[in-house]
Order: C-alpha cells, then structure tokens, then sequence
C-alpha cells in the first residue's frame, strides 16, 4: 500500500500546514490530497506546495462539480502537473446539494452526467486537441453565437490520473469504468464488497478493465491509544463527529454519508441519527452511535489494533491508506504519521517475504 494524507488550507495556520506536508515528505508520505470543502479551494495551495515539495505527488481530494467548469478545471490541472514536474492528481466530486447549492447558488442536477462529461473535456483538453462537444451537460463552443471550437494555448506534458470521489451505487459504477482511482470514504471492509466493490468491478467490466487499472484509495482517522481506557474515551470523542456525518453532512433527504453507512449494516441507526440530528437533537443523535461504529471506519486502537486493520484493508483491497492523523499539536499529529506509515511498511514487508 501506498499512504496518504489530506488537509484543507482553511483549516489551521497555513505555515503550520506547509510544516506537516513537507514533514510528512521526509518520513515517506506518498501523496498529500488537499481538500475543497465550503472553506478554502484546493488549486492555490496545490500550487505552493507544488513548489515546497520535491517528491510526493499532489492531489486535489476533492475539485467540486459545479463550481467551475470543466474547462476551467482542465485549465487548473494542465497548470498543477506542469508546475510540479508531473506529481499531481485530478480528485473530482459531485459534493451535495447542501454546499452546491446553498454556497455556490448552483443546482445540485445530474451529478453523473456531469462527472463523466467534465472527465471526458478534461482529458480532451489534456490532449491539446480543439474541443468541440456537445452533451446533456455542456455544449462547447456555445451554440448559436459567433464562436468555434478552441483549443487551450497548452497542453499536459505529463499523464494527470482522475480520481473520483463517489459514493452512490451509480457513480461508482461509473468510477470503474472512467477513472484512474477511487477516493473513497465511510469504508468498512467487511461490508466493502456489496456497498463499493461490486458497483466498482461492474463499471470497471463494462469498460473491458480490470481492479488492477483502479487506484483504491481509502482513508479514515489513525490514531493510536496506549491502553483500553484510553481507547475508550477515544472512541467516545469521536460519536458527535460521525453523528454529524450522519445526521449534517447534507440536506434533509440527501445525505451521501449516511447512505454508505445504511448500506454497511446500520440502516436503522443511521436514519434515526438523521432524524435527530435533523431535528437538532445532537446529543440524542450522538448516543445512538455505536463503538462498533467507529472503529469499524477508522484507524484508531492499540499498536496492534492498527496493525491488524490495516491488513485489513491491504487484502480487502485497497492500494492506498489515506490517513487523518489525530494529535493536538503539529509534533502529535506527525509522530501519528510516522508511526502509521512504519506501520504500512512492516505489513507490506511481510507480504514481501
């Protein structure tokens, strides 16, 4: 397995940011993802870090659909991967309707017609061909008026990968048959089979490729507890988290979160955390959380604990472990790092032997 991380620019100090990427290159990180979520965009920092660091490739986990438009995307990704000499990564996602809509003013319509037709411009773009499409989504040249097809003054000197961020049965099923890696969340491998990989493996047949072609990236918290208490009250901290991915992450009837939940095995509590949560009960909707519940989707145990988890996932099939470590400071959060990838390591040694 590979490893990864994501960090979001609006979320702490920026220097303080810029310290545990380039940290993070020097204990063996693979890829550093930087997040868009309704606080700062993902192509600035892509670009500084582009040139604070020397190794690591760069992903943009995620780019929302909706908010630019599938050229100016093009436009932003020819530029990342010429910049960093060919390390960085194209993450694409729908979002939802509450941020799509609510912040950006856009309508939340046809998230699936809308990713497969920006891939396809971005990547003809890529080409340095002329681009003149005409789908359900997007028209280029606009129709009716003076222009013609154009191409861009560019073109991508290196291959630029396309993840994509889904969830729903459709869109992975289109994630297998078009893109280059799944970015992936709410993973419980033991459910992984019918709620991810099944609509994976179709779209990648449909496509005539195989899982080998699709870079599995999956990610949660790590986190390490030096005993049982500590682990419980680990684990106890992180209910109102998960109940707000539940009950918060998106509108009343459309929830990407609690759907993957539902279909792991906890329909009934996750629609009650809706219900609650929704009706501004949080911490009825935070006790309905189980401890199974967090650790069946995180990283977060004894040494050991970790260690078997991640063998896991590793034989469950994921490629790449993107880890969200925990620490209450920079130092905390990078000894998590660290000890998570020598953990990555000593697995991946053993399947060598």
């Amino acid at each position: 397995m590979r490893t990864s991380t994501t960090i979001e620019a609006s979320g702490a100090d920026w220097q303080e940011i810029v310290d545990y990427v380039t940290e993070a290159e020097k204990l063996g990180l693979d890829i550093c993802w930087v997040a868009e979520a309704w606080g700062s965009e993902a192509p600035s920092p892509l670009g500084y870090l582009a040139a604070r660091t020397e190794r690591m490739l760069l992903g943009s986990g995620i780019i929302q659909l909706g908010t630019r438009t599938p050229m100016a995307i093009a436009r932003a990704a020819i530029t990342l991967s010429r910049i960093s000499g060919g390390r960085f990564l194209l993450g694409l996602g729908p979002s939802g309707p509450q941020v799509i809509e609510g912040l950006h003013g856009v309508p939340f319509d046809r998230p699936l017609s809308r990713m497969r037709e920006t891939v396809e411009i971005v990547r003809r773009a890529a080409s340095g061909e002329k681009v003149a499409y005409s789908g359900r989504e997007f028209q280029i040249p606009l129709p009716g008026g003076e222009a013609k097809p154009m191409r861009l003054s560019m073109r991508a000197e290196y291959d630029i990968p396309v993840y994509l961020a889904t969830l729903s049965p459709k869109m992975l099923h289109l994630t297998g048959e078009i893109a280059d890696g799944w970015l992936g969340t709410s993973f419980v491998p033991e459910g992984a089979k019918e709620a991810y990989f099944d609509h994976l493996d179709q779209g990648l047949a449909a496509a005539g490729r195989s899982r080998s072609d699709l870079d599995i990236c999956q990610g949660a918290e790590v986190a390490f507890a030096e005993d049982e208490d500590a682990l419980f009250a680990m684990v106890a901290g992180r209910k109102k988290e998960l109940a707000f991915s539940l009950g918060g992450m998106g509108s009343a009837t459309t929830n990407f979160y609690n759907n993957a939940y539902s279909r792991q095995g906890w329909a009934d509590v996750a629609a009650e955390v809706r219900t609650r949560w929704q009706a501004g009960d949080r911490d009825g909707a935070t006790g309905l959380v189980t401890d199974e519940m967090v650790l069946a989707t995180t990283l977060i145990g004894t040494e050991d604990m970790v260690r078997e988890r991640l063998r896991v996932w590793r034989d469950t099939g994921v490629d790449t472990v993107r880890f969200y470590p925990a620490g209450e400071t920079l130092a905390a959060r990078l000894a998590t790092l660290g000890r998570a990838i020598d953990l990555v390591r000593d697995i991946e040694d053993e399947a060598a032997r």
